[in-house]
Formats: C-alpha cells, structure tokens, sequence
C-alpha cells in the first residue's frame, strides 16, 4: 500500500508499506480520509519521543471495512486501543487504561495510509448523509467534546456560563462548539494569527479576539505553553474552571498562588473516553456541533507539502483532511 511516512524531521516520505493483517477482532479499514493532527506536527517537527521514525503518522480517520460480514460498511475509528479489563476501563474511564494504545505510537501504525487494522468495538458507524472527511472529525472534535465536559462538571451550578479557549486552530474551534453544544453561550476564542481569526470570524461564526480581557467562569487552554497557560491563569474568574489539552511545552505559566488563592481548578485532559467519541460522533451526525464546513481536503500524496504550508503557517484553515486515494 500507499502511505505517508514520518523519516526523520521535517521529513516526510509518500511510499510503499506493508499492508496491515487484521488480529483477532480487528477489521481491515480502507481509509477514505485522515485529519492532520497537532500531535502530528509535534512529531513532525522531532518534539515527540514517542513517535520515533520511521514511522506512519495519523489518527483521526474515516473509511470503510473490507471483507467479513461487515464489508461495505462506513465507520469514523475511535484510534485508542485499550484492554478492557482494567480498574480504568471498568469505571469507563479507558482514556486512563495503563496499557492504552493509539495508532501512529508504536507498535500501532498510523492512518496516513491507503489501510489500516483496528478492533471492531473501536468503530462507529457512519450515516449515508455523513461524507468521511467530516466523520474524521469524530476524534480531534471528541478531545475537545471530553475537555468541556468535565470542565462543566467541576464548575459550580451558580457561576456565570461563559468561557475562553485559547487557540483558534481545530482543538480550539472544536472547544468552542463543544460548548455552545453543551449549553454555553457566551464563548470568545483568543487567537493571535490574523488569518485564522478571520477565518473563524468569517467563515465559523465566532467571537475572535487577539488578546482576552477580563475574567471566565472556563478557559479552556487548546495549546498547552507556558505563555497560554499564563493568560489561563489571569483570566479565570475565581471559583473557575481551566481545562488544559494543549502539549505544546511541559512546563511553566501557571500562576499557582492566584489559583489556589481564587480556588481555580485546574483539569489535565487526555483524548476522550469510548462513550465521548460515540457521543460527539453523533453530535457530528445530529448536526449538533454545526456544519463543519471550516476543512481544507488534499490528497495524501501532497501530505508533505501540507505539513510543511502549516509549519510555515500559511494555512488559515483548522483542519486539513487527507484523502489516500485522492
């Protein structure tokens, strides 16, 4: 098969690779398209140890089984592969599973790819009405979808509803509709880069600024720099809630004396649990997270090129989607 191979950074190679063999309760998925992740870039640019080269990249994806009773079926994959049996995955808390897997770590391939295997119970069906370069958005949109969620639950039920993300790129904006999708109204979304927030002004509908003033009941950090965690820290009302996605560096930003002093919570997120990605698969399905039109598709073969235009940050769009069989 085809696909887009990590080489070393900065480098990406668009060339042969085995094809994967399903395991015992695993299908065989054509992909049909696959979204260009942060975490990828991350690894693209040599930063992420845990995605050493050579290596497939890609985890957000859609596409359709072939062979077996299910053959024919369209399906957006759920990429974190967990056990099941674990304390974790029995609380339905399988995000946390202590040996949790997702494709493009090894020893899992990626996405960027023409196939991939994944077990069955990660698979949700996708609607004829669907297309799959929205059905690739079940997994960045479920991030964000778990982060607002349990920042909802910890905020309590007197404090104003209003809320900040920081970072208009996919998790952010994802961020933002998650909320307006759980109930918030008020939500502004801080992003500096003039032509991602024209973008998200224009075309997305929403409530851009360059720098945030004043104070939120929630800020959600999509970036994760000291800096970002900085403003975080500022700008949560106190009795707040900051709920952090972002891994863009480890350390630094968080003003910790204001935080405990205000009582501001602070919630580390990771992925998103099985029941988060069914529900925001079928948010997406509903229409519920609105119409998802803010995607830029290239086929794979031009995957390199893309990463290379956003490393440059020549692309305004959140969320490049590419198609293997383009």
């Amino acid at each position: 098969m085809k696909a887009l191979v990590y080489t070393a950074p900065e480098t990406l190679a668009f060339d042969d690779a085995p094809e994967p063999t399903p395991g015992d309760g695993e299908q065989l998925i054509r992909i049909e398209a696959v979204g260009i992740c942060g975490s990828d870039m991350h690894a693209y640019l040599g930063h992420d140890n845990r995605r050493p080269a050579p290596l497939i990249l890609g985890h957000e994806a859609a596409g359709v089984i072939t062979g077996g009773p299910r053959a024919g079926d369209r399906v957006t994959i759920n990429p974190l592969v967990t056990c099941g049996d674990c304390p974790a995955c029995l609380a339905e808390r399988d995000n946390l599973c202590a040996t949790r897997q997702i494709i493009s770590m090894p020893p899992r391939e990626g996405a960027f790819a023409q196939w991939v295997a994944m077990p069955e119970r990660n698979l949700v069906t996708v609607p004829e009405d669907v297309s799959f370069a929205k059905a690739a958005l079940a997994e960045p949109l479920a991030v964000s979808w778990h982060a607002v969620r349990l920042g909802l639950e910890a905020l309590h039920p007197d404090m104003p509803r209003d809320a900040l993300v920081i970072g208009g790129g996919a998790i952010g904006l994802a961020a933002a509709l998650a909320l307006t999708a759980f109930g918030v109204e008020d939500v502004t979304i801080a992003e500096p880069n003039a032509a991602r927030a024209a973008f998200l002004t224009e075309r997305c509908g929403q409530n851009i600024v360059t720098a945030p003033e004043g104070a939120f009941s929630i800020v959600v950090d999509a970036v994760g720099y000291a800096a970002t965690r900085a403003t975080a820290s500022a700008h949560t009302r106190p009795g707040g809630v900051i709920t952090h996605i972002g891994l863009g560096e480890d350390t630094g930003g968080l003003d910790i004396r204001r935080m405990t002093l205000q009582e501001i919570t602070f919630i580390g997120t990771y992925t998103y649990t099985a029941q988060d990605f069914r529900d925001t698969a079928q948010a997406i399905f509903d229409g519920r997270l609105g119409p998802l039109d803010w995607i830029e598709t290239r086929p794979l073969e031009q995957g390199a090129d893309a990463f290379a235009a956003l490393r440059a940050g020549r692309i305004a769009t959140p969320k490049i989607i590419l198609e293997p069989w383009a």
